[in-house]
């Protein structure tokens, strides 16, 4: 009989950082707001969570980051203005938000890495295992990634991260695992982490990537944490004492992902994943893929 374990509602979302890397746009705007397609990018992470079951959503923000808030609330003012004009469509979409989970909200106040972000979350989570959530990586809902995190764990206890096969050359750029087979094909067992290693210090080409289902015995080891690379309280150190103590707080698995995953914290990536999405949208992709053809034959 398999063991059972408390069932997952409770999901993290760490929406604190000042995302330099697309200034000017974020100077009076969270990188989190920035649209893909027509959606802010943070709608598609809560959508997630959503859609794996977990409408319990705390976001961990900081200094000017109210317009996440906005977003999530309700907007009387343009819903009412919609309502008259009898614009249904829209007025479905501004709804659609706000409906979308419970949602709570704490600052992290100094900005001390991911593990700190994390452990922000303590009091709103308890003892209970909960997901993280990172707001650069998108996955896309075709591939539930997140859904089989949640099984993985409710079936074994312990903590679950996700997982993509990277070009060694790329490794550096990522928290790495060291990993042993399972009897399920996309499922590891993970013995040990690394934070951003050098190619040839890499225990594997795993890379780490922004989903994690949480035991909550991860808060106790990260108040012990001190900082790591960077000078920032890393997260991956204290899952790396937890895959190298099933006593703590039981096993690591991770899960290896091969679906569909935009990143949104490059600007490179953040356009690319706008141009595949919207060519794979039904209201835009046939005449948006009709121009980008055209103007790729020009430019050629």
């Amino acid at each position: 009989m398999t063991e059972s374990h408390p069932k997952i509602t409770k999901a993290v979302i760490p929406a604190a950082g000042l995302g330099t890397r697309f200034l000017p746009a974020t100077k009076a705007t969270p990188k989190e707001m920035l649209p893909v397609v027509d959606k802010p990018a943070i709608q598609y992470v809560v959508e997630e969570a959503v859609a794996a079951g977990l409408d319990d959503v705390l976001m961990i923000t900081g200094r000017n980051k109210r317009p996440l808030e906005d977003h999530f609330d309700r907007n009387y003012e343009l819903e009412s203005a919609l309502a008259k004009k009898g614009d249904e469509s829209r007025l479905a979409k501004v709804q659609e938000s706000s409906d979308l989970a419970t949602m709570h909200y704490v600052r992290q106040g100094d900005p001390r890495g991911l593990g700190h972000a994390v452990l922000c979350a303590a009091p709103h989570v308890g003892r209970e295992p909960f997901a993280v959530l990172l707001g650069d990586d998108l996955i896309d809902p075709r591939d539930p990634l997140l859904a089989r995190m949640v099984e993985i764990q409710e079936r074994h206890g312990g903590s679950v991260i996700a997982l993509m096969e990277v070009a060694p050359e790329q490794i550096h750029l990522y928290g790495c695992a060291a990993v042993e087979a399972t009897s399920e094909g996309d499922v590891v067992k993970v013995t040990d982490l690394v934070e951003k290693p050098e190619a040839a210090d890499a225990p594997s080409n795993y890379a780490i990537i922004g989903r994690y289902v949480l035991d909550p015995h991860v808060f106790d080891i990260l108040r012990k944490t001190e900082p790591g690379r960077g000078g920032e309280i890393q997260l991956t150190d204290a899952l790396q004492q937890l895959a190298a103590d099933e006593k703590i707080g039981g096993p690591v698995h991770g899960v290896v992902f091969k679906g569909r995953r935009y990143d949104t914290g490059d600007r490179g990536d953040y356009l690319r994943a706008i141009v595949r999405l919207a060519c794979e949208r039904e209201d835009l992709g046939p005449d948006f893929k009709a121009w980008l053809r055209s103007y790729v034959t020009e430019e050629m």
